[in-house]
């Protein structure tokens, strides 16, 4: 055999066995590419008006009422194709497509969280210190405290009244509206500061926001500018200070999401994690039209402190709504949940080559590579995960390559560099087939992340054909 006929053997070898190594972005061609831009463009508009769960579930339904859903009425019998809509404290929110066979052959499900770390306003905020008026906070989910200094945030909430009504809080994303921040010593003053470690550079107690330097009129009575910064909240909402007690009130970036690179490529926004999956998923379900399985999307909450409490992923608002399901079908719910199947719609950590120690290189996810499937996720020896079986893996393979879906696997890191879980233990805790599958994200829980436009529509293009597939 010649050298030429030998590198050709080992060419084609190559070809039939080894993954190929080619990026994702050089697999699709230009009309792809300009789909996944498209998409992207009611992304960032969903970026920029959901900033909070409250606003993501209020932002999903009105998008469900366009396209045909419902609010699901228990009890009732829905037939194929039929749309329905649950709202969970408005916390939380699941879109149902019935399909042919209901739930006698399992569902299809797409869960993805719509909770982003932020900071809380503490339930009595508002104090004044040295003629300035601050709020107290209590940071959500995992955060680098420093990141949270120094940079424009907006309020965001609602402010429940003892009569029964609430007030929609919402300051700092129209131009001409204030911005708060959190403040930061500088440098010239910082060296006791900067000798320590992250950790403990900046704590929770030192994130407080700054809302007001003016005082109400000049008399001397005191706390003249917490009384001033009141009183302008009285005007605009009608709200007193023991009202904060009844009040869910975050503060979160002012940013609105922008096109990242020369080639504008990418999108740099506070909350990709995790509404860079939950859009896809919320659009997923609005585009299946008629499924052989019935498919639910949940857009859940609490997931980045736990998914405890009843909007979260160990509630059993989603388990109860599949249960009333398969009564109406006259199923037992244990038989539908052994069929079921899902896809818990979760972000992985992009490989950032600043920071390339790390990663392990070989089993990492890439920007522009597609959604990553992620097997299992956990710390050490994969603590605090379920893990999907090579059966169940080999299954969703099947569906993406079939569809053309691009798609690339990863893990989160080195195995003993940290780690971190998501809601797919929950669900495979109810005997439910689940694999994580989600967008690679940059600078992960940061104010500003960032993620490829691509990578973004591979991952709605993979809930629609596992939500399509026979």
């Amino acid at each position: 055999m010649s050298k030429k006929d030998e590198k050709n053997e080992a060419k084609e070898l190559k070809e039939k066995l080894l993954i190929k190594k080619e990026s994702g972005v050089k697999r699709a061609d230009a009309q792809e590419i300009a789909k996944a831009d498209e998409f992207c463009e009611d992304y960032k508009e969903f970026l920029d008006r959901a900033k909070t769960e409250r606003e993501a579930v209020a932002y999903a339904i009105k998008i469900a009422k366009k396209n045909g859903f419902t609010e699901y009425s228990c009890g009732e019998r829905y037939k194929a194709g039929d749309k329905v809509f649950v709202n969970n404290r408005n916390k939380a929110v699941m879109l149902a497509v019935i399909g042919k066979k209901g739930v006698k052959r399992g569902v299809r499900l797409g869960i993805a969280h719509i909770d982003s770390p932020r900071l809380d306003l503490k339930p009595n905020p508002l104090y004044e210190a040295n003629d300035m008026a601050l709020f107290k906070t209590h940071y959500y989910g995992g955060i680098k405290k420093y990141q949270w200094t120094a940079i424009p945030l907006a309020l965001h909430g609602v402010v429940a009244l003892k009569d029964g009504s609430t007030v929609t809080v919402n300051i700092g994303e129209k131009p001409g509206e204030p911005c708060f921040c959190v403040t930061d010593l500088l440098p010239h003053l910082a060296a006791e500061q900067m000798s320590k470690t992250m950790v403990k550079g900046f704590t929770g107690e030192d994130l407080n926001i700054l809302v007001g330097s003016r005082p109400f009129n000049n008399d001397s009575e005191s706390e003249q500018v917490k009384l001033n910064v009141l009183a302008i909240l009285n005007e605009k909402y009608g709200i007193t200070e023991s009202d904060f007690l009844s009040a869910d009130l975050e503060m979160v970036p002012a940013f609105k999401a922008v096109d990242i690179g020369f080639d504008k490529s990418m999108i740099g926004s506070y909350g990709h994690d995790d509404r860079v999956c939950a859009y896809p998923a919320l659009m997923a379900a609005i585009d299946v039209k008629t499924p052989e399985q019935t498919v639910i999307t949940v857009l859940t909450d609490k997931e980045e402190i736990g998914s405890d409490g009843n909007t979260g992923m160990k509630s059993l608002y989603m388990y109860d709504f599949i249960a009333d399901l398969a009564e109406t079908d006259g199923v037992e719910l244990r038989h539908v949940l052994a069929q079921s199947t899902c896809l818990s719609a979760d972000v992985n950590a992009a490989y950032d080559p600043t920071y390339a120690s790390a990663y392990e290189a070989n089993n990492s996810c890439f920007i522009n590579n597609g959604t990553v499937i992620t097997k299992y996720t956990g710390s050490g020896g994969k603590s605090g995960t379920s893990e999907a079986t090579a059966e169940y893996m080999a299954h969703i393979r099947s569906i993406f390559d079939e569809a053309g879906v691009i798609w690339q696997s990863g893990e989160l890191g080195k195995v003993d560099g940290g780690g971190g879980g998501t809601i797919a233990k929950y669900v495979a805790n109810l005997n439910v087939d689940v694999v994580d599958l989600g967008v690679p994200v940059l600078s992960m829980h940061a104010p500003f992340e960032v993620v490829s436009k691509l990578d973004v529509y591979m991952t709605y293009r993979g809930i629609l054909e596992f939500y399509r597939a026979k």
